[in-house]
Parts: structure tokens; sequence; C-alpha cells
């Protein structure tokens, strides 16, 4: 589907995808530093709510509206992660006042991330979900138009397996050990994954609410068809 085909009710929709998309993008790169207890003892980052959120949310877009829209998410997910990393940079080299320093200890901590972290999200998040965009329409030739589901969870499957090793390769070797860092690795990856295939029912509602068409749509269909038969 083309930009200059989309009705205006199809514009407000791809505005709400796009804000969920980027909201959900910042509050897994911020909510995530924190852990809480797993099964079997391990520990897992609250991220695990949202970040599933941006992989679907491509799928769903691309399933819609199709690869160059999904594409568009992705960029628009890349500039404003990297426009936050510059921010944050910024904030955090300028001088704090007298006043404001009960807060300076946790604002540092919070978003005093260093640049090997910030580097590592950013270039894992634009392989993975480039990734993921190119797989899901890669499974989609290969299986039609049938089993969203089946295509999504493959696409997942990958990209979040790119985008985990590339995270804690760059952010975390020579920090930890060879087996911990795979552990690490294959742990987040697996968790991702499953979280991925719960939400599945979400992305089939989304589509659903997307393929929906409004009043605005079924009036210039019902005009254009009128205009056809005259």
């Amino acid at each position: 589907m083309r930009m200059n085909t989309l009705s205006n009710y199809d514009l407000r929709k791809l505005l709400i995808a796009l804000c969920i998309y980027l909201t959900s993008l910042f509050a897994a790169n911020t909510l995530g530093l924190k852990i809480m207890p797993f099964f079997f003892g391990s520990h897992i980052s609250v991220s695990i709510i949202s970040f599933p959120f941006v992989f679907i949310m491509t799928d769903i877009i691309g399933e819609v509206y199709g690869k160059k829209i999904a594409k568009m998410f992705v960029l628009a997910g890349i500039v404003s992660t990297a426009l936050f990393i510059l921010y944050s940079l910024i904030s955090l080299a300028l001088p704090w006042a007298k006043a404001g320093l009960w807060a300076k200890e946790g604002y540092n901590l919070m978003f005093g991330i260093s640049a090997r972290i910030s580097v590592a999200s950013l270039v894992a998040y634009a392989i993975g979900e480039y990734q993921d965009v190119i797989s899901f329409f890669f499974f989609k030739k290969k299986f039609s138009e049938k089993g969203f589901w089946l295509r999504s969870n493959l696409s997942n499957l990958w990209s979040q397996f790119l985008d985990t090793v590339i995270f804690m390769l760059i952010a975390f070797y020579g920090v930890y050990d060879n087996h911990t860092l795979l552990i690490l690795i294959l742990t987040w990856w697996l968790y991702k994954v499953a979280i991925g295939a719960v939400f599945t029912p979400l992305s089939y509602l989304g589509i659903k609410i997307l393929k929906h068409k409004g009043k605005e749509e079924n009036i210039n269909e019902s005009n254009t068809n009128q205009n056809q038969n005259i």
C-alpha cells in the first residue's frame, strides 16, 4: 500500500501504532534496567513486557500496509533511539544547580549509560528490527498470505536471536567469561521468543483494528462505486 493511497483514517491509525511502537521501545530501553526474579533462580529484565511489542508491531504493520511502511517504523525507532542517547549524554554533561543536587546520584545512575551499552543497544536494535521485517516477508513468500502466527514467530525467532547475540557481545564481551555470556544469550533469547509467542493473539487483534474501515472510508468507497456505475 502506498502512502498516497492511504486515507486520513489510515494515517490516524498509523500514527497511534507508531506511538505504541516508540513508547514500547523507550520503555524497554529505560525501564529495562530493573531485573526481577524468574524461574529456577534466574532473573529477567522487566523490559520483557514492552520489548515484544516492538517486534510484533512491525509484523502487524508489514502485514496490513506492506514492507516499505514497516521499514519506516524501524527507521523512526533508530532515529529516535540515537537522539535519545545524544540528549542523555548532553544532559549528563551539563552542570548541576545546587537546588537539584538531591537528584544527582539517582539521575546519573539511571541515565548514565556507558557509550558501550548505548552503542550495543542501538546496533542490536537496528540489525534485529530490519532482519525481522526482511525475514517476515521472506516467510510470507514461502507460506503465502496464510499463517500469520507462523510467519511472525519464525521471523521473531531469528531477529530476536540476532538482537540478543549482538547486544550481549558488544555490551558484555570481556566483562563476563564466555560460559556466563553464552548462558545469558540463550536465556534472554528464549525468554523473548516465548513472550512474543504469548503475545501473538494481540497481533491478530492489532491486524483486525488496522484493517477495520472507518465511516470516512466506507463513504468514499460508496461514492466511488456510484461514480463508476454512472
